[in-house]
């Protein structure tokens, strides 16, 4: 059993490699879809902001240059096409040498692209698994292709990535809520989480027992187990192994963008040629070793990967370790975590419009939502790993009795809802005013909660609600622009 040498990736680069393409490939969707209405020209945070208030050093990206909605679709379909290449292993289909350099150039395009979106999205790509794809993805640059194997200081990194990843967030944990140290958190996560899934309502309902044993084996694979990433074969496979299943279990039971996948494919790197061809049905070519430039480059990026990781570390040992931070504008290394706290009541914001200047009670009628509840009898849907950035953010706003600072993009949305803006209303599942604007919108604040089994074997019911309060009062379009 040997800890760096000994072991073919060949095979482990090709499943990595193809894995990561779906990531990419789902984020650039992502982006082609939602980052005009978002953060483009016209957007909720119009790219004019970014542009204005930002310095290029300090957040690069190419729609500093050309902040216009015509580059950012280009930039989205680009994204989307080079995906699909690598994917289907666009460079593998070259003879030698051209698949290394080949690959590259690949990896890096789909990674300068993404660092614009992200960089130039600002709040809407404000998310840990944002730079987790950065991050994942600069290494991916270096792995190679072809007959060659990759370099294996580059499978290290990756490693690298995925125990900070894994035990940054259980010390954000075990540091924070009380919940996570008297076993009681998933009480309530299942409820209160960004947005529930179909299996949330079922997950809730489990025994106490039952959410006991989670909160323990979810200290244990974030606390205990990243450190067997370091141990040598069949040990790390054993690390590796649990890490997706818990990743597994995660996405069964929510809905948290890419995160868990991603994680997932960061798992793939702890196996070696040897341990997957054990239990897939597949040969392996013998591999060469990769050219002596890409492990010179492979080399100075660990040097690169070792200094930019002081910081991150420094933050994650720290007792005010802060969760998912970048320290560089490149986010080439950075610190993750999640649920440090959990919010033991949801509250949910409803949207509603009327067309009549005085509207009665019964004139309102609500907005509904891709991913977040409004209707308590709709079943919570499944969207992981794709991502609804309109959603998550209306999640964090619930959470105030009133909008503060970080949501003046909600009073925008209330304004392009007066409009009946074609890009914003794309993001909605529902508009119930088609054929014309209306002429008011209000915010309410509700308590939503799972209903209890008797309730729904009744009711057939998913939630029950409760108002607590208006979030915004009532506002026409003359009195927003004000």
């Amino acid at each position: 059993m040997e800890l760096w040498g000994g072991e073919s990736y060949w095979l482990v680069r090709f499943v990595f490699q193809r894995l990561l393409a779906v990531i990419y490939l789902v984020a650039f969707l992502v982006a082609l879809r939602q980052f005009r209405p978002l953060a483009g020209e016209e957007g909720l945070l119009p790219i004019g902001e970014y542009v204005e208030n930002a310095n290029f050093t300090e957040r690069p990206s190419l729609f500093y240059f050309v902040p216009d909605d015509r580059a950012i679709s280009a930039a989205g379909a680009v994204g989307v096409g080079l995906s699909v290449v690598a994917l289907v292993g666009g460079p593998y289909w070259l003879p030698e040498p051209y698949p290394v350099p080949a690959s590259v150039a690949l990896w890096l395009v789909l990674w300068a692209l993404y660092l614009s979106f992200v960089n130039a999205g600002r709040l809407f790509y404000g998310y840990g698994w944002e730079t987790m794809l950065l991050e994942t993805g600069f290494l991916a640059v270096f792995l190679g292709a072809g007959a060659t194997g990759p370099p294996v200081v580059i499978v290290w990194l990756l490693i690298w990535v995925l125990f900070r990843n894994m035990f940054g967030a259980g010390l954000i944990k075990i540091r924070g809520d009380e919940c996570w140290r008297d076993l009681t958190c998933l009480d309530y996560h299942y409820e209160t989480q960004p947005m529930p899934n179909p299996a949330s309502w079922f997950a809730h309902h489990l025994p106490d027992r039952f959410h006991r044993a989670e909160v323990l084996g979810n200290h244990a694979v974030e606390l205990v187990i990243p450190f067997l990433l370091f141990a040598p074969q069949p040990y790390r496979s054993v690390a590796g192994g649990g890490i997706i299943l818990f990743q597994l279990w995660l996405m069964v039971t929510g809905n948290f963008s890419w995160l868990n996948a991603l994680t997932g494919v960061q798992g793939v790197v702890t196996f070696s040629d040897g341990v997957l061809t054990a239990v897939l049905p597949v040969g392996v070519p013998t591999a060469s070793p990769p050219p002596s430039v890409l492990d010179g480059v492979a080399v100075l990026v660990a040097v690169v990967v070792v200094l930019l990781s002081v910081q991150p570390v420094r933050n994650m040992l720290s007792s005010t370790q802060v969760m998912n931070t970048s320290f560089d504008p490149l986010h080439l290394v950075n610190t993750y975590g999640a649920f440090g706290s959990i919010t033991k009541t949801r509250y949910q914001l409803v949207i509603e419009g009327a067309q009549t200047p005085e509207p009665e009670e019964d004139d309102w009628n609500a907005y509904e939502f891709e991913g977040q509840p409004v209707r308590t009898d709709r079943r919570p849907p499944q969207w992981a790993p794709y991502h609804l950035r309109l959603d998550w953010q209306l999640w964090f706003a619930s959470m105030r009795p009133r909008p503060g600072p970080r949501q003046r993009w909600l009073l925008a949305l209330l304004g392009k809802l007066l409009e009946n803006d074609d890009a914003t209303l794309s993001l909605l599942r529902d508009n119930p005013f088609p054929n014309e604007p209306p002429e008011l919108v209000r915010v309410h604040r509700y308590r939503y909660r799972f209903t209890t089994p008797e309730e729904r074997a009744e009711t057939g019911q998913w939630w029950r609600r409760e108002r607590v309060g208006s979030y915004v009062d009532p506002v026409s379009a003359t009195e927003l622009r004000r």
